[in-house]
């Protein structure tokens, strides 16, 4: 018998998982989709040849929820989901902040939850997923959460108690990256250049940078030091930084973004 999946809640990023699975092998009729507007249902069933179906079908129907809605959303769709859920199915969850067990309160005893946080570049198959287990997952149901995640990126396994943290880093740092990306092209056009152009010279630049990281093996120090030359333009650019306190802000950020992560996990 062919293994079910279904993604409740497809927004963009479940629109990824799904567009992701399909050119990872699934069968468009072993997935199916839930939608809150029936134009968006229609939408991703006429895109992926994928069916719609209502969040009760899906519950009855596939063996693995992928869950994608909103964390404020996340209760109301458990409750709607248990009274056809069977403790065996597979449970899914991509929302930030909630602890696998929130899902194991609601659903059946001993329902096998794996929380996963991915990232936007999900969308250009770059994501970066952390998963772990709940209390009642096995290897198998991890490998499982493996094995669709790694259609959109790379995937990264953490106890739960490390998940905030990674959602600061991971879940959150492509905004930082953005920021910063913004904030160097505006420096271009201060410096004189056209915004397209300082726009394509730091993109590209972000882009060499990420992959000397993931190909080098050298630690960034030792990258940043190859550029930097005695009394020459970057070390007087590090020198600016590091007097602004960008490093201890940098670091500042993202606590205030693992802090957050910890009031949605609590309901605030």
């Amino acid at each position: 018998m062919a293994h079910k999946v279904a993604v409740l809640g497809t927004g963009k990023i479940g629109e990824a998982l799904l567009s992701g699975m399909i050119r990872g092998g699934w069968a468009p009729a072993d997935l199916l989709v839930t939608a809150r507007r029936p134009e968006r249902a229609e939408e991703l069933r006429t895109r992926h040849g994928v069916a719609a179906v209502s969040n009760a079908e899906a519950a009855k129907t596939a063996d693995t929820l992928i869950l994608t809605v909103k964390p404020q959303d996340m209760d109301s769709l458990l409750r709607e989901l248990a009274a056809h859920l069977p403790a065996d199915r597979l449970v899914i969850s991509g929302a930030a902040g909630i602890p696998t067990a929130f899902f194991e309160d609601r659903l059946a005893a001993g329902t096998p939850v794996v929380r996963v946080m991915t990232n936007t570049p999900a969308l250009v198959d770059e994501a970066m997923s952390v998963i772990s287990a709940g209390s009642h997952a096995t290897e198998a149901h991890l490998a499982h959460a493996e094995e669709i995640f790694n259609g959109v990126g790379k995937t990264l396994r953490v106890p739960e108690s490390q998940q905030d943290a990674a959602t600061a880093l991971s879940g959150s740092g492509p905004a930082y990256f953005y920021f910063l990306v913004e904030a160097m092209t505006d420096a271009g056009i201060l410096l004189g250049l056209p915004r397209d152009k300082a726009h394509d010279l730091i993109v590209q630049a972000a882009i060499g940078a990420a992959v000397m990281l993931r190909d080098s093996g050298e630690h960034p120090v030792k990258l940043r030091e190859n550029v930097t030359s005695p009394a020459g333009t970057t070390i007087n650019a590090i020198r600016e930084l590091e007097k602004h306190g960008v490093r201890a802000a940098l670091i500042a950020a993202l606590e205030a973004a693992r802090d957050r992560s910890r009031e949605l996990a609590s309901g605030t």
